[in-house]
């Protein structure tokens, strides 16, 4: 898997890639991470990347020139034009970080994990001209319903949440399918369960415990050291539904 960076900030990612999985994954050569300055596509000596938006409003937003001219650059191939329309090389997404995009799911990044290549566009500003989004970008991506200076953080979010799910950044696959959001994680009624009216989509994880046992008072649930497998399996669904319920109840369902 390849990733490739834009961002007007290079800098940016020395730190969020040089520690824990992304290193590791970096170093075994299952992912390659390519960082591309965006003003290197500039025309002026100012190297300009953003101007003043048609029809007013606050702020700067960033010029489709560069941003379509990085991509065709990283890519090999033209990005088309009004009356040619093309699309990215197969296996690869040109992925667009902004606050109007669709939300990042888990699902997203597990349908992302199956491409060769992602772009990953980092908006700046108040916003990016909307043809990038429209014609050059294949995913538009929010990280959450919040608004944050720039795509660095967004896109390095992206770039964690795909690379663990890549056969062999874990070192054990079964790490990521009893995570929150995992596919394992979904709510279903088991044998003797009864049918609730609400159900979540998927459930987070369940709570976890670790030494000492008693800590300032506060006692590890006793089943968990029982040594009693199928109890601890039904005790970390229960506490899994509730947790779900507490802290994510957008995550409920109403089902007929």
């Amino acid at each position: 898997m390849r990733f490739d960076l834009i961002t007007i900030f290079p800098e940016f990612f020395a730190g969020p890639l040089d520690h824990g999985i992304v290193r590791r994954a970096r170093e075994a050569g299952i992912v390659q991470i390519h960082v591309q300055d965006l003003r290197e596509f500039t025309k002026d000596r100012h190297k300009t990347v953003d101007d003043r938006p048609f029809g007013g409003g606050e702020g700067m937003v960033l010029k489709p020139e560069p941003l379509f001219e990085a991509v065709e650059k990283l890519l090999g191939q033209p990005m088309g034009t009004e009356r040619e329309k093309a699309a990215p090389p197969e296996g690869t997404a040109i992925v667009l970080l902004s606050a109007a995009g669709k939300l990042f799911t888990q699902e997203t990044a597990r349908r992302l994990a199956k491409l060769e290549r992602i772009v990953l566009l980092c908006g700046r500003y108040e916003g990016v001209d909307e043809r990038v989004a429209e014609h050059l970008a294949t995913d538009e991506i929010s990280v959450g319903d919040y608004v944050l200076s720039g795509g660095e953080l967004p896109a390095a979010i992206v770039l964690d949440a795909v690379t663990r799910l890549l056969p062999g950044a874990l070192g054990n696959e079964a790490s990521t399918e009893n995570e929150s959001f995992s596919g394992s994680g979904e709510w279903r009624v088991a044998s003797g369960e009864k049918e609730s009216s609400e159900r979540p989509r998927v459930m987070l994880d369940f709570p976890h415990y670790t030494r000492p046992a008693d800590f300032r008072g506060w006692k590890v649930p006793e089943v968990l050291i029982s040594g009693h497998h199928a109890e601890v399996a039904k005790w970390r669904r229960e506490q899994a539904k509730a947790k779900t319920c507490r802290n994510r109840p957008d995550l409920v369902r109403e089902i007929g």
